[in-house]
């Protein structure tokens, strides 16, 4: 019995080692941070679906996201979103315009 307890205990301390040396590796990131990829804002707009705004360099680019499926909705140039105390309610309110603005178009 002993020696299972043992044997189970060096296991989780190589997952833990291995854990450890793989961050430190990365930079200290997380695994889906590196590279020019950022998620500036997001909005739940059901219970599965949600709408983002992601920015790649100098570019935003705003993905529709439903189980099974993304889209890009729209891309647009890299600008600045009005900060104010509650930023989703910010981005809705940007996307809105947006969305209008395409409709008028129409």
């Amino acid at each position: 019995m002993l020696q299972t307890v043992l044997a189970l205990a060096l296991v989780v301390a190589i997952l833990f080692l291995a854990a450890y040396f793989l961050r430190r590796l990365n930079g200290g990131r997380g695994f889906g941070s590196s590279g020019p990829l950022r998620v500036v804002g997001g909005l739940m707009i059901g219970t599965r679906e949600r709408i983002v705004l992601v920015e790649i360099e100098d570019t935003w680019i705003v993905v529709g996201l439903v189980p099974g499926q993304i889209r890009t909705l729209h891309t647009l140039p890299k600008g600045d979103l009005p900060r104010t105390g509650d930023s989703e309610r910010t981005f809705a309110q940007w996307l809105k315009q947006i969305a209008e603005r395409k409709n008028e178009g129409s």
